[in-house]
């Protein structure tokens, strides 16, 4: 008998029995309506579990060889070509997802990146957010936000996107597992790295950057941008040092308001863009498991499922409420990037292992509605939104980080909470009128959005719940535009913005996608001097 190529097939497993191998072959051998004998050799290439239902069952996508084993799978390798002396440079502003896979991708065309971080290392940057925690101080350039690896590195390392039109989600997953990630995140569902993980990784992709000869500096905040006849020539940072190059991709992430200032002094083109705020909402881990599983909240979930997690959306008078990165098992952690202000985001360890449940919950925001801010403000006029209900949850905390919080079910009664619950949230929490505090469009529209999350998953908005403010940086409310062919600034001839920041992505893997497609660019307009 012939040998048979490899095939993909789809089966669906109990729970109990979804881990052990010798339950996949007769599986398989059913759906294929072959001999199990025939089955030499599997490889599970999707993993996904279904839980709507009580009886919960496993997905499993398996690469199978029949009569014959399946070829050696080559893994993803960190090792990039040495860059000749003489290749183009490209400046790359930021080392967060954008900024290092444009750079690795630069590399890969032969183009050299010199990649600028305003902030330090990841290995460094861990011991500026004790501060932080302890003391309640910012550490401006050094935080959950700026530095190695952009706020992803400490915010958990979701990985899951719905950008599969938009590039190959696959390479950047392998490109992950190359520099240290768990194989795993190749066929999970729901990939994800962890914050505890995703550190060393972005330290390795680094390495890798300057192994094959491109630059990686640190704590180097770029404040010029040096322009010539309407083109890039490069920048300067703060304390003047300058970088000249052949394009500059710009990936400074949705908090660098500092960069927007400049362009928009610049006379650089911006454009607002819809974004959203809100709070994060912090539940017990066990409640969310005993709803999303159908189980004994006192038994416990089983202990092959994961932390359960939830997606949450509806639309109130035409704009959305929603719930955005939610954390199983994580953290809600301080993301200020000045002292004037607290900022809640959330985060995972790899583990999932915490006892709380948390997600922002957030109302959209066009720029209609922040229309009033627009004649200080002009086109930042999102950015000084955003900036003063921050302002806000500095002065209703009481000081430090301490931020300001209320139950959900005084926030849907419109009473300030006589006693808060406990949370994850390190530097504490003080009781506040969130239902003050919040633009009044903002807060109905999210106690409507609530009154639905909580038919949707009881007790919700019951008395385990309780929201923390304020949930600001979702996204950037500023775009920078580009040219639909080029990518390059409609104005400025060589300038790539790129990411987050730029308004293009919104989130690590979507970032990454971006930071690709600006080097495949960039790689393009520099062809000729491609050695």
């Amino acid at each position: 008998m012939q040998p048979s190529p490899p095939v993909l097939a789809d089966i669906v497993l109990p729970l109990a029995t979804s881990e052990d191998r010798e339950t996949w072959k007769p599986a398989l051998a059913k759906q294929l309506r072959i001999n199990p004998g025939r089955i030499k050799d599997m490889r599970l290439r999707k993993h996904s579990i279904d839980a709507r239902k009580r009886d919960i069952r496993v997905r499993l996508r398996l690469e199978v060889g029949i009569d014959e084993s399946l070829p050696d799978e080559t893994l993803p390798t960190p090792d990039y070509a040495a860059l000749p002396s003489h290749a183009p440079a490209a400046i790359v502003v930021g080392a967060g997802p954008a900024g290092l896979f444009a750079a690795l991708r630069l590399i890969e065309l032969g183009v050299k990146p010199i990649v600028l971080e305003r902030g330090k290392d990841a290995s460094a940057r861990r011991f500026d957010l004790a501060p932080l925690l302890r003391e309640g101080r910012v550490v401006e350039d050094s935080n959950y936000c700026f530095g190695e690896g952009g706020a992803g590195t400490f915010s958990d390392g979701k990985l899951y996107t719905r950008a599969t039109k938009r590039g190959p989600v696959a390479a950047v997953y392998r490109t992950f597992v190359a520099h240290g990630a768990p194989e795993r995140i190749l066929y999970d569902s729901h990939p994800h790295i962890g914050s505890n993980l995703l550190p060393k990784v972005v330290m390795a992709m680094r390495e890798s950057i300057r192994r094959s000869g491109g630059e990686v500096h640190f704590q180097a905040k770029v404040d010029r941008f040096i322009v010539e006849d309407q083109t890039i020539r490069g920048v300067q940072t703060v304390v003047g040092v300058e970088f000249r190059g052949d394009a500059v991709i710009l990936a400074t992430g949705h908090s660098a308001r500092d960069i927007y200032q400049r362009l928009n002094e610049d006379g650089i083109a911006l454009e607002a863009k819809p974004f959203a705020v809100g709070v994060r909402i912090e539940h017990p881990q066990s409640l969310i498991d005993a709803e999303q599983y159908h189980s004994n909240r006192e038994a416990g979930r089983h202990p092959l499922l994961p932390a359960a997690s939830y997606t949450l959306a509806t639309k109130i008078k035409d704009r959305g409420v929603h719930s955005f990165c939610m954390c199983p098992g994580g953290f809600i952690v301080p993301a200020a990037t000045e002292n004037d202000e607290v900022v809640v985001n959330g985060m995972s360890l790899s583990r999932r292992d915490s006892p709380f449940a948390n997600s922002g919950l957030v109302v959209s925001v066009e720029p209609v509605d922040v229309a009033s801010w627009e004649e200080r403000w002009g086109v930042l006029a999102g950015v000084a939104f955003q900036k003063n209900l921050e302002q806000i949850a500095k002065k209703l905390g009481g000081g430090g980080q301490t931020a300001p919080a209320q139950r959900v079910t005084d926030f849907l009664g419109g009473s300030l909470s006589s006693t808060l619950l406990p949370t994850s949230y390190f530097p504490g929490l003080n009781a506040a009128p969130l239902h003050e505090a919040l633009p009044p469009d903002i807060v109905w529209r999210m106690q409507q959005g609530l009154e639905i999350f909580g038919r949707r998953i009881p007790g919700f908005t019951g008395e385990e719940g309780q929201l923390i403010g304020f949930e600001t940086r979702t996204s950037s409310p500023i775009r920078i535009p580009r040219s639909k062919d080029t990518l390059e600034h409609i104005q400025i001839k060589g300038l790539f913005p790129c990411g987050e920041g730029a308004g293009y992505a919104g989130g690590i893997v979507s970032a990454a996608l971006d930071g690709m497609r600006c080097a495949d660019k960039v790689g393009a307009k520099l062809g000729s001097m491609i050695p």
